[in-house]
This record gives C-alpha cells, sequence and structure tokens, in this order.
C-alpha cells in the first residue's frame, strides 16, 4: 500500500511506485472525484489516448431518448 501525505500547502506527492503504474507525467490532469468521505483522483486523457476504446462495445439493448421518462 501507498500512503501520501498532504503538505501545509495543501498539496499530494503521488507515489512513484503508483507513477509508474499508471504511467503517470509531470504536468499530467486529474478530475477529482468526491465520493462521500473519500477523493478519488482520475487521470485526465487526450482524445488521441481515448481512440478505439469502445470498439467492440455491445450496441445492443440501447436505451435511446424514446426510452427515457
Amino acid at each position: 500500500m501507498h500512503t501520501a501525505t498532504l503538505s501545509s500547502k495543501y498539496q499530494l506527492s503521488i507515489p512513484k511506485g503508483v507513477r509508474d503504474l499508471l504511467n503517470l507525467q509531470a504536468g499530467q490532469q486529474f478530475t477529482v472525484l468526491v465520493k462521500g468521505k473519500a477523493i478519488e483522483l482520475v487521470p485526465m486523457r487526450s482524445l488521441r489516448e481515448m481512440r478505439g476504446i469502445l470498439k467492440g462495445a455491445n450496441t445492443q439493448n440501447y436505451r435511446d431518448r424514446e426510452d427515457r421518462f
């Protein structure tokens, strides 16, 4: 398990093991999500990196606007 400490300037450093595992780069931006009393950091990806992520997705039973309440 990795830990981080909040500095007096309210900054966190991401441990090297996590940076290496997720291939994070300096200057990369994150989306910050609050879930109850937990904070989740989600790396923002460029459109180029997202290309093809939905390839082969099952479009059966897709809910269209007509199905909404």
